[in-house]
């Protein structure tokens, strides 16, 4: 016979299960009766209305990221402004979570990877944000997704990316590939660092992350039922393009990441 549960885990599962039985509900009230008239202020004419210094269609997709982010228990905090116009945002990459985090409160393009367009919900919703899909390890999709972001920049558009190339546990925040800064510096428009934190002084952050071998559904499914907790969005000193040379794109890429790394640790 096997020993009972601790307590405390017995607690926890009930917690859970507790979550799951109202959150659950909310977020298909949240996908079935939200989710279309926000896609219909995407559509045209309804997108291009303005709204102060936004437009109807960026205004409905921060207010449906927003809801979505609190049905999953965060409470946002942003400090700083983000820029407004055509901007390059670079963010530390944790989990999937930090594109609607992101826009929750900034609409912005993102460029992520080819395969989120088949995750459920996520990439459908990706590929109606203005999502910019790469192929990694293509060369020729690089070179497609560099003029897409330099033409969006210079519609006076906003592009966000992560610069690290992919997630690494939510430890650390790794390497800058410098290559990705060459769209602002041809659009000759600001970078915007921005340090996402999960949880007080981002103790959550490798509980968000994807853990070994978790697919999508699974982070999914999991942070859905996890117990509410601040989620952080630290808009930081733009950057200036600065030269056209690989040199000044170096300098970007790691000024960039020296911010968000020191946001991290304040």
């Amino acid at each position: 016979m096997e020993p009972a549960p601790p307590r405390a885990d017995r607690a926890g599962a009930v917690a859970r299960t507790c979550r799951y039985l109202y959150r659950v509900p909310l977020l298909l009230l949240h996908v079935l009766l939200l989710l279309p008239p926000t896609l219909l202020c995407l559509a045209p004419p309804l997108r291009r209305i303005g709204w102060g210094e936004e437009t109807l269609g960026e205004r409905a997709v921060r207010a449906w990221s927003a809801g979505l982010m609190r049905i999953f228990g965060f409470r946002l905090r942003r400090f700083g402004t983000p820029l407004p116009g055509a901007a390059l945002f670079v963010a530390n990459h944790v989990s999937w979570i930090d594109i609607e985090i992101l826009h929750s409160q900034r609409m912005m393009g993102f460029v992520a990877k080819q395969e989120i367009r088949g995750w459920p919900l996520v990439g459908w919703l990706a590929a109606q944000g203005q999502t910019i899909f790469h192929q990694r390890g293509s060369s020729d999709s690089l070179s497609g997704v560099m003029e897409l972001m330099v033409e969006r920049l210079r519609e006076g558009r906003a592009v966000g990316v992560f610069p690290e190339g992919r997630t690494r546990g939510g430890a650390e925040v790794g390497p800058f590939h410098a290559r990705i800064f060459t769209a602002a510096v041809e659009a000759h428009v600001p970078v915007q660092p921005v340090a996402l934190r999960y949880g007080s002084r981002g103790e959550a952050q490798t509980l968000v992350a994807f853990g070994p071998r978790e697919n999508f559904l699974q982070n999914f499914l999991r942070l859905l039922g996890e117990r509410t907790r601040v989620a952080e969005v630290h808009f930081l000193e733009p950057i200036p393009p600065g030269g056209d040379d690989a040199g000044g794109r170096r300098r970007i890429a790691g000024l960039a990441r020296e911010r968000i790394v020191a946001a991290m640790e304040s």
